[in-house]
């Protein structure tokens, strides 16, 4: 008898033991991936490029300059776009840091032809 008694409170104690056992918190949730970060690098430049070519239009629709150079730099803007696109198609639709930063460049130099 005394040995059920025992082997009852082991049981009792592995299943209190049991019940303490925390179960692990879920895994972190995993940064984007590379690809993810070319999509956001190519979006950025896209961005910026929308944003100059509605600078230029204000500039033309204040009278700042005519619309004649107004197209010129919207075509120097999509240049810059089409860049763009053609080194993402190289890499499957994203940018890589350098190719962001060259981008950039080119619109930092048209942003101060547009009058930034």
């Amino acid at each position: 008898m005394s040995r059920f008694i025992r082997a009852l409170a082991a049981c009792a104690l592995l299943t209190s033991v049991a019940a303490c056992v925390v179960t692990p918190p879920p895994p972190a949730h995993p940064g984007p991936t590379a690809q993810q970060i070319a999509d956001q690098r190519l979006r950025q430049v896209n961005g910026r490029i929308d944003s100059l070519a509605r600078r230029i239009d204000n500039h033309v629709n204040q009278g700042y300059y005519p619309p004649s150079q107004g197209a010129s730099l919207h075509h120097r803007l999509e240049t810059i776009r089409q860049e763009a696109r053609d080194m993402a198609a190289q890499h499957g639709g994203g940018l890589t840091a350098e190719e962001q930063r060259v981008l950039n460049q080119e619109l930092d130099n048209a942003a101060h032809a547009i009058g930034e």
